[in-house]
């Protein structure tokens, strides 16, 4: 939005981490990222986080991604599909699977006969998924609201961290509607990751001890930067020569403002090592 639609947003903080996955048909006999060629698969939108770590996981395992009708020998066919339409897409035949976030995937799995081939936080440890923005003459012309917003940012996902089930049954169309699935499936897309999963191989990576959703506000630089440097790999629909020099180092520094967050991290003691300056750097892991 800042670099190709010249619109003045920026990033005050994360809202979670991890959170989605790639589901396929029950019955379709994929087991990895190599039996997607000759498939297609749906993603929510060409600038994701969602299409980076697809693209990724197929790039490693030998497959092209293309953005057209059918998938060639070797390929795998992408195509932009709403997240509340996928389920259905694929308990149809229409797609082979799909990349989304939270809780279509669940969905998927207890609705429409869907198989989570892989969590992306297995993939990509702990990475963005959502984000808080914010226009910039908001931040520039009232910094006291925003720092009260993001304030509450931080201690709402402090809440939720600590009470997922709760929070998982209140979110729900069984609870206060927030979202329009019941609560089963809004309190699967929070909790379940376990051992069912490390059997399926949808978790390879157990040593990470990752959450199926996490949340956690703080923006690393390291993973702008990441995202930045990869969607210069990644195909994607359209002119998307906005992308070319641009500097991860920049975009880092250009389009998230951190002061807030990093003032409520330093407030709110639930946050282990939230005072540490140590705590504020990471080296990002991908592995399939």
């Amino acid at each position: 939005m800042r670099y190709n639609n010249r619109f003045p947003v920026k990033i005050l903080a994360w809202a979670h981490t991890n959170g989605s996955g790639i589901v396929v048909g029950g019955k379709s006999g994929i087991t990895d990222f190599r039996a997607l060629a000759g498939r297609r698969v749906a993603v929510p939108y060409w600038y994701s986080m969602h299409n980076v770590v697809l693209q990724f996981a197929l790039r490693e395992s030998g497959v092209t991604p293309v953005i057209r009708g059918e998938a060639g020998p070797g390929e795998c066919a992408l195509q932009i599909l709403p997240p509340p339409e996928m389920p259905a897409a694929l308990a149809a035949g229409k797609i082979d699977g799909y990349i989304v976030a939270e809780p279509f995937n669940a969905l998927g799995e207890i609705k429409a006969g869907a198989r989570m081939l892989r969590f992306t936080g297995d993939i990509w440890k702990n990475h963005p998924c959502c984000v808080v923005v914010a226009h910039e003459r908001q931040v520039a012309g009232n910094p006291e609201w925003t720092g009260k917003a993001v304030d509450a940012i931080v201690r709402a996902q402090a809440y939720c961290a600590k009470n997922r089930e709760e929070v998982a049954r209140l979110i729900s169309k069984d609870g206060r509607g927030y979202l329009p699935m019941p609560g089963d499936v809004v309190v699967k897309a929070m909790t379940d990751y376990g051992a069912a999963y490390e059997a399926s191989g949808a978790i390879r990576h157990p040593e990470w001890s990752a959450s199926r959703i996490d949340f956690q506000p703080w923006p690393y630089p390291s993973a702008t930067k990441l995202i930045v440097e990869a969607m210069g790999r990644t195909v994607v629909e359209g002119d998307a020569t906005f992308l070319n020099g641009l500097d991860p180092d920049f975009v880092a520094r250009d389009l998230v403002d951190d002061r807030f967050v990093a003032a409520a991290l330093k407030r709110y003691p639930e946050w282990a090592g939230a005072g540490d300056a140590a705590a504020l750097t990471r080296q990002e892991i991908l592995s399939l």
